[in-house]
This record gives C-alpha cells, sequence and structure tokens, in this order.
C-alpha cells in the first residue's frame, strides 16, 4: 500500500544539499549585506567562518584555512596548477570527480610522469600502490559513487610528497587524519548544507613550503595565485579573499557552523551520518531487490548513498519521477556518468527519521514500476 507519512523534509539532492534543521532563511544577520568584503565587519565575518571551521574540523594549529573561490573544484584545481609538477603524481580516482583530477594532470597540465589508478564504480582501487615519494591525489568520498576510502592508513607519515585530498562530501562526515594529508579542500554545500560558490582550503606547512620554493613552468591566472614574490599571500587565509565572495553565503555558512557547535561539534554531525547509513542499511538488508553501489561495507559512504536496484535504466528514472511526483524525495537519481540507481544524501543536516519515511517509499514506487 501506499505510505500515508512522507519525510518533512524531501530534499535529498547531493549538493546543493539539505538545509540544517529548523533553518530559516530570515534569521540570517544582515549587517554585512552591502557592506564591502574589505572592510572591518566583512573582514571579521570572513575570520570568523576561518576559525569556527578550524575549531569544529579540529585542524591542526599549523594548517593555513582559507576561503578560495568556484567551490571545491576551485579550491582543488588552485592546489593542483600551484603545487603540483616537481614530482610525480600517483592519482587514485574511481568516479567521476576523482577522473576530472586525473584529466586535469595528465591532458591540461601534462605533468611528465603520472601513474593513474582506477577503478570502476563501486570499488577502490589499489591505494597501496601509493609511493611515499610521489604527490598524491584523492577524493576521500566519491561522491557519485558511493565509495570511500576506509582509513588514510596507507598514507605514510614519512612521506616525501604531498598528499591532495579532495574531501567536499567527507568534512563533518568522518574523522580526518591531519597527519596523513597536506592539502584538502571542501565547499559549503555538501554536508552542511550551505550555499555554493566558495571553496575551502587548508594547507599543511610542507603545502606552504612548496608553495613558496616551487613556481610551475605554466602560467597562473590571478584567481589560482597563493603566493607573491615567492610568500604566501597570508591574507587569504585570514578572511581577506582573492575575489568578492557573496556575504550572504558567508553568513549562511557561519549559521550552519553554529548549528554544528550547538549539537555537540564533528562527532554530533559524524554521528548524524552514520545514523542515516544505518536506515538504509537495514533496510537494504531484508529487500533483496536493492543493493549498494559500493562493494564492501567498510567503504560505503555515509553522506553519497549510491544504491542499485534489479530494474532496467528507463524502470528506475520512472521511479524516480514517480518520488518527486508525490514531493517524497527530490533529485535522487544517480550521477549521469554512474550506473543507473539512486543516491541518497545522508549528510548531517537529514534528519534519520526522513530516511526512514523515504525507504518504505521506495518500495512502494518500486513495487508501481515493476508492473
Amino acid at each position: 500500500m501506499q505510505p500515508r507519512r512522507k519525510p518533512a523534509n524531501p530534499n535529498f539532492s547531493s549538493g546543493p544539499c539539505a538545509k540544517r534543521p529548523g533553518y530559516d532563511l530570515g534569521r540570517l544577520p544582515t549587517a554585512s549585506l552591502g557592506r564591502s568584503h574589505r572592510s572591518a565587519l566583512g573582514k571579521a565575518r570572513l575570520a570568523a567562518a576561518i576559525a569556527q571551521t578550524r575549531e569544529l574540523l579540529e585542524i591542526p594549529a599549523d594548517y593555513r584555512v582559507g576561503i578560495v573561490p568556484a567551490s571545491d573544484t576551485g579550491a582543488f584545481e588552485m592546489a593542483m596548477w600551484g603545487m603540483l609538477g616537481c614530482r610525480p603524481v600517483d592519482i587514485f580516482h574511481w568516479e567521476s570527480f576523482g577522473s576530472g583530477w586525473a584529466a586535469d594532470a595528465i591532458e591540461h597540465l601534462r605533468l611528465a610522469q603520472v601513474n593513474s589508478y582506477r577503478a570502476d564504480y563501486g570499488r577502490l582501487p589499489d591505494l597501496s600502490r601509493a609511493d611515499p615519494q610521489n604527490d598524491c591525489l584523492f577524493t576521500y568520498n566519491g561522491t557519485t559513487s558511493g565509495v570511500r576510502v576506509p582509513d588514510l592508513e596507507w598514507i605514510s607519515e614519512a612521506r616525501a610528497g604531498l598528499t591532495f585530498c579532495d574531501a567536499t562530501s567527507a568534512v563533518f562526515a568522518v574523522s580526518i587524519d591531519w597527519r596523513k594529508v597536506d592539502v584538502l579542500t571542501f565547499s559549503w554545500q555538501k554536508v552542511l548544507g550551505g550555499e555554493g560558490g566558495h571553496g575551502m582550503l587548508v594547507l599543511s606547512p610542507r603545502a606552504v613550503e612548496r608553495l613558496e620554493c616551487y613556481r610551475p613552468e605554466w602560467p597562473l591566472p590571478k584567481i589560482f595565485r597563493l603566493t607573491k614574490n615567492g610568500a604566501l599571500i597570508a591574507g587569504i587565509f585570514k578572511g581577506a579573499t582573492i575575489n568578492t565572495p557573496s556575504m550572504l553565503a558567508v553568513e549562511d555558512y557561519l549559521d550552519a557552523l553554529g548549528w554544528v557547535e550547538s549539537i555537540g561539534g564533528l562527532p554530533a554531525t559524524i554521528a548524524r551520518c552514520d545514523a542515516n547509513l544505518a536506515v538504509i542499511e537495514r533496510f537494504v538488508a531484508a529487500h533483496a531487490w536493492l543493493d549498494f553501489l559500493a562493494a564492501g561495507p567498510a567503504e560505503r559512504s555515509n553522506t553519497s548513498v549510491c544504491l542499485r536496484l534489479d530494474l532496467p535504466d528507463e524502470r528506475v528514472a520512472a521511479l524516480v519521477g514517480l518520488l518527486e511526483e508525490h514531493a517524497v524525495a527530490y533529485d535522487i537519481a544517480a550521477y549521469r556518468d554512474a550506473p543507473a540507481g539512486l543516491r541518497i544524501w545522508c549528510g548531517a543536516t537529514v534528519a534519520a527519521a526522513d530516511i526512514e519515511l523515504l525507504m518504505p517509499w521506495i518500495e512502494w514506487g518500486y513495487r508501481q514500476v515493476c508492473v
């Protein structure tokens, strides 16, 4: 039978993601709107976003944290174009975004020595092939495949190269071992449900040293420049952004960070993501027609949960359309490059109760399109 109750919030998109529980746009502070981002107030709000990010993510004191343009993509590209080229590079990729970084390194930067380690959707490549002498690029969590690295034990603490981690759908959902990371990027619109357009760039002291001591062969556009006259532009990491940010988006991000703090910080957001995944795990275990795209339990994402069904592609599309028609779930189709299926965002801003209410609707929809 058709379920009677629907999720209170049907937004399960993997980006931009659901707003935090109780979010009210009308309650955002507005004093910074219409003001220069370089005013004392503007800089203070940007600096507050950086400081609170550092505190909540437990980023070491000697790491730099900055706000940069163009979301996670801009932050990661900025790091690649500014730091790669002086060492061989190992790239581990298993979904579309990681494969995009590989294409950039090989086809656009045209790096001389690139080792590309690729796995199909649902699987991880052999991470043991990471060479401590090389730079290493990887996504912590494959947003379009629902596959994440179980941990960072495969990265050497005695490495000579730098590790570049795209963690946009992993921050606030896993505990980052900062000893294993030199460059980490993410964007506000993922686990915290912030607005898009801005990226976060976290640099270890070794990454800063690379920026200050190495000059790539290719020219860098202004929006990618992190140094001037061989020295790090320190202002970027204090709130003096490279280009004009949206102060409304900054206030929105600060609201999300305040919510994280109010519920207990990083342990609480991780617990919420794990609880959401657990709801789906129980449902999948009880239904043979549904399974995870991820090959193993340790590799299952607790944010971008990707599922496959025993249905032809066109009937999967029909199921997705049916749930949207009934205002039960929006934007849960698999990513366009991934195998047909469902992708349900289970980040910290999603309530487990809504996942509980969603799953019977998926079963109902499955029965409808099977007819």
